[in-house]
């Protein structure tokens, strides 16, 4: 079928601008236009001729065009209207926008323009009858699916309510309104079969007189339901085929299935309906889903005793390891506290001696005290990596750190101990500053332990590299190379485990250092690595995701 011609009805009592508008501009472009030369024909056109979009002269007769937008506003008539004006009135226009104008095109026109407010108009007037049929559809989209959204979401909270609820009682009850609301019925109960005696008892119900519901928990007839029990099929019936049952004075129509665990009927669900009204086979179809949920229930009822029994007991042993947890993490603490401040003190006390004017000391005890000097804030060392090792290592301040910098902050802090070990320090900066998100105090540590580590397993006249450059995946990648003695293959997975030390190292550590790196690294969300050969050095890598 031929796509109809949008509507233009012209409003102009000028025969020649009428003319142009219809006959030159719009026809030859598919339009099908319609000509008034009063407002109040215009407002009855707009009802009856149900255009598409309305032009009209601002400065009608009688009625003006201003008239004819306030009249059509207050009949609720939306129909994108454009005014024609002469040259000079825009105050005029002005205002008829404010009235609800959507374009207009000034005197003396050409074609072109007119062609192009209308266009303009009617993409407005599509997309706005695009969505109210878009809409439309949705709405009985909605409609089609709210029914099937209702049964979905009351199997989902049944469903949930079988892992969830250990009280039979209870559960049973909720499976009884899940039935009662999935298949729209009104009165609804569940029949479990005594292992003992075979019969039927009342175990849960809704909407059943009072006179009916004390019977819970106990031997249950009710006619229809027996016979569902010995063929093993659902059954469906209403109107005069349940009148000669007895539940036929609780309703008009009602639906019977089993509950099965494996072959065996272990329970009956029954729903009715007060209006005779038959149950569907989509019905039926949902209480056999909510059937098969009351069989879970049935089979798991046993287990969850037993399983919150496991689980107390398994509670009972997490909270004995956490509470060995905090002992432990408060044992370090207090150990930190107690070792720190004596050798912060005599450090510090070595140290005035040996920057004091006591007079002559002799080299070697001058050398002796020194070394002293250094084992204590060795030690120091030792129980600062111990309390960080064992504290949360997640970022505590993290700002938006430039990576370059660090770098050659740490640089320039190892610059002494380099000297002093006869290794030359040196940094590869990208030229484009690099960021990251990060704890700055965290990442110096970071820095801090691997140079360190480059360092001390350096070589004499060797050379240590920290270079930073862009790596992948959104990340930027820190390296710091050694040509000192390497590590084994068998050793370089284990190298980031706390307290793991080389049996075969020549040089003392603790131990904590690199595992420290690994927690900190992972903490924002970044890697480290390690690439190494024996006798050929070693390249410490780390990234951290891009700011």
């Amino acid at each position: 079928m031929a796509e109809q011609p949008e509507r233009i009805l012209i409003v102009e009592n000028d025969p020649a601008i009428a003319d142009l508008i219809a006959r030159q501009a719009l026809r030859p472009q598919g339009y099908e236009t319609k000509i008034v030369t009063q407002a109040a024909d215009a407002i009855q056109q707009a009802a009856t001729y149900i255009p598409d979009v309305v032009i009209a002269n601002l400065f009608l007769p009688g009625l003006s065009g201003k008239d004819l937008m306030v009249a059509l506003t207050a009949q609720s008539i939306d129909i994108p209207v454009i005014m024609i004006a002469p040259e000079g009135k825009e105050l005029d226009v002005i205002r008829a926008f404010r009235l609800g104008a959507s374009d207009y095109v000034t005197m003396p026109m050409r074609e072109a323009e007119v062609v192009s407010a209308v266009e303009r108009a009617l993409k407005q007037v599509r997309a706005r009858r695009e969505r109210q049929r878009l809409a439309d559809q949705l709405a009985r989209s909605n409609k089609q699916l709210e029914k099937r959204v209702n049964e979905l979401t009351t199997i989902f909270a049944v469903g949930k309510a079988v892992t969830s609820i250990t009280d039979q009682q209870d559960l049973s009850s909720k499976i009884v309104d899940g039935a009662i609301s999935i298949t729209g019925a009104d009165i609804g109960w569940l029949l479990t079969k005594d292992e003992r005696s075979d019969a039927y008892l009342l175990r849960a119900q809704k909407g059943l007189p009072p006179s009916l519901a004390g019977n819970l928990n106990k031997p249950w007839d009710d006619g229809i339901s027996s016979l569902v029990a010995l063929s093993g099929e659902a059954l469906t019936i209403h109107g005069v085929a349940l009148e000669r049952f007895k539940i036929a004075v609780l309703g008009r129509a009602a639906l019977v299935t089993p509950v099965k665990v494996g072959k065996e009927i272990v329970a009956l669900m029954v729903v009715m309906r007060k209006a005779e009204q038959e149950f569907t086979t989509s019905d039926q179809a949902m209480l056999d889903a909510v059937s098969d949920y009351a069989s879970i229930s049935m089979v798991n009822a046993r287990l969850f005793r037993a399983l919150d029994e496991r689980a107390a007991s398994l509670q009972a042993t997490v909270d004995k390891a956490q509470e060995g947890e905090r002992v432990k993490d408060e044992i370090i603490q207090r150990l930190s506290g107690e070792l720190n401040k004596p050798l912060e003190a005599a450090r510090l006390q070595l140290q005035n001696v040996l920057d004091s004017d006591l007079g002559e000391i002799a080299a070697d005890q001058m050398e002796r005290l020194s070394i002293a000097a250094d084992k204590m804030q060795h030690m120091e060392q030792i129980v600062d990596s111990m309390v960080a090792m064992y504290e949360n290592s997640q970022p505590r301040q993290t700002t938006k750190v430039n990576l370059n910098d660090l770098a050659n902050q740490a640089v320039g802090r190892f610059d002494n101990v380099a000297q002093q070990n006869q290794v030359t320090l040196s940094a590869e900066i990208a030229q484009d500053a690099l960021y990251a998100l990060a704890d700055r105090q965290q990442i110096n540590a970071v820095f801090d332990a691997l140079l360190s580590n480059a360092i001390k397993f350096s070589p004499h006249a060797d050379k240590v590299t920290v270079s930073v450059q862009r790596g992948r995946n959104g990340h930027n990648q820190v390296s710091v190379h050694d040509n000192g003695v390497g590590i084994g293959k068998k050793h370089q997975n284990h190298i980031f485990e706390p307290m793991y030390q080389i049996s075969e190292s020549k040089v003392e550590g603790l131990g904590m250092g690199l595992a420290l790196v690994k927690n900190i690294v992972n903490a924002h969300g970044g890697e480290v690595w390690v690439d190494s050969k024996l006798e050929a050095g070693s390249t410490f890598h780390f990234t951290l995701p891009t700011a």
